[in-house]
């Protein structure tokens, strides 16, 4: 296996469970501040390893209408400031071989969405940064095809790699999240992320927006950390339903220190008794 160092964090599939936190879209300094603050303490206390995530673009939406974010230079500033207040690593989105670099300046974890996983250019791009990489499984790709994704990557010299499921397309406005895909992308050697909010998301469900299911974000999440990985993906809001982007998939805020609680429980069981598939 290989463990990855993210700063002072070390995230391996056999290491101490790390929650990857945030809301889906950065939305001021203050707000981002005060979840990355809440989310630092609620993982402090219960044991947790902790990086705030913040999207500054969100290049995907389902309308041309949608909320898109802060932009890059702001975003980045947020970010930095995430930093340098919380002390923690931050992540975010990329969607441009352009902004590679530059985000890598700040961000620790450069994250490819889903949609791109199989972008090579941006993959190689990504790559030659240095930065850790989290590659999100398309919703089209079996997970037994990440290994395609990753020797890209590798490509470029880089091994700080991440991969994470969030949900296969079944049918229209429908995922399905299968955790045998959590052992199968194991077998790759990096660490393996669940995205417990996006994998019972609603592909534009609601016409001109995402819509979700909520409710099951800790089921998916309880489910994949009892069976041993290296990290959980959550966005969280403290009032999802007039967050601007994604607020049907969250987990309110006040909900997130008893589950990162359980959470552990539930990772301390599965690392003391690993599977191997």
């Amino acid at each position: 296996m290989h463990d990855v160092q993210i700063g002072d964090l070390t995230v391996g599939n056999d290491r101490s469970l790390l929650v990857i936190a945030g809301p889906c879209q950065l939305e001021s300094a203050d707000h981002a501040q005060m979840i990355a603050g809440q989310m630092a303490e609620v993982c402090k206390a219960a044991g947790a390893q902790f990086i705030f995530k913040g999207s500054y673009d969100k290049a995907n939406r389902t309308s041309l209408s949608g909320m898109r974010g802060l932009g890059m230079d702001e975003g980045l500033k947020v970010l930095q400031g995430i930093k340098d207040a919380i002390g923690c690593p931050v992540l975010t989105d990329i969607h441009g071989i352009d902004h590679c670099a530059t985000v890598a300046e700040v961000v620790d974890v450069l994250q490819i969405p889903a949609f791109l996983c199989r972008q090579t250019d941006l993959l190689l791009a990504a790559g030659e940064t240095g930065a850790v990489i989290n590659v999100k499984k398309g919703q089209f790709l079996a997970p037994w095809d990440m290994p395609n994704v990753v020797s890209k990557i590798e490509s470029t010299g880089n091994k700080r790699i991440l991969l994470t499921e969030r949900g296969a397309s079944f049918g229209y406005n429908t995922l399905v999240a299968d955790m045998r895909s959590l052992p199968t992308m194991a077998k790759t050697g990096y660490p393996v992320v669940m995205d417990a909010t996006h994998s019972v998301q609603q592909p534009g469900g609601q016409g001109g927006s995402s819509g979700g299911q909520r409710e099951f974000a800790p089921v998916m999440a309880r489910c994949a950390v009892s069976i041993g990985i290296a990290a959980v993906f959550i966005e969280t809001h403290e009032a999802p339903d007039t967050a601007p982007s994604d607020g049907p998939n969250m987990i309110p805020l006040d909900q997130m220190g008893a589950l990162v609680t359980s959470l552990m429980q539930f990772d301390a069981l599965a690392k003391a008794n690993p599977l191997r598939v």
